[in-house]
């Protein structure tokens, strides 16, 4: 981890411990997600999940700014947040299945006020599209998807590009 993914893990860390939660174990996810809340902070000026839709208001993103509104509910329902930033001692030990966890998102707060959304924007020369998991709708923002889901652990093939219309 570089030093400003080491002090998010610390500051998240921390609150984890507070809530009784513990941080996913696996150094590549936990760094992804890392990296991801720290994007998503210099892009909007806030720390929203990085598995969701950001609209880029923040009056619009109250609920999916990390820890979000959902991530207690699905940590007493699954043993881990939407993204698995947080998640339990049961789902570690696997006492809760590694199942996929549905948005608990209303839809109107992922879909905007009804215009049609380019989910493709360029990001200094590059590309940047959305892809959708078939299998669990995870969600990455980045040029390509990513070769494995984080969350179910479907193959890069199980990804489509997500459109909002």
């Amino acid at each position: 981890m570089n030093k400003d993914t080491e002090a998010l893990y610390r500051e998240l860390k921390q609150l984890a411990d507070e809530d009784g939660y513990i941080l996913q174990s696996d150094k590549v996810i936990l760094e992804d997600l890392l990296i991801g809340l720290i994007e998503n902070e210099k892009r909007y000026g806030y720390r929203s999940c990085p598995c969701r839709l950001a609209s880029g208001t923040l009056a619009d993103d109250m609920d999916i700014i990390c820890p979000c509104d959902y991530r207690d509910p699905d940590l007493e329902d699954f043993g881990c947040c939407y993204c698995t930033l947080y998640v339990t001692e049961d789902w570690i030990s696997s006492k809760k299945p590694h199942l996929p966890i549905p948005e608990r998102r209303p839809v109107e707060k992922i879909l905007g006020k009804g215009e049609d959304l380019d989910m493709t924007v360029e990001e200094g020369s590059e590309k940047i599209s959305v892809w959708r998991c078939t299998v669990c709708g995870y969600l990455a923002a980045r040029a390509e998807p990513p070769a494995q889901c984080p969350i179910c652990k479907a193959k890069k093939e199980r990804f489509e590009k997500f459109l909002l219309k």
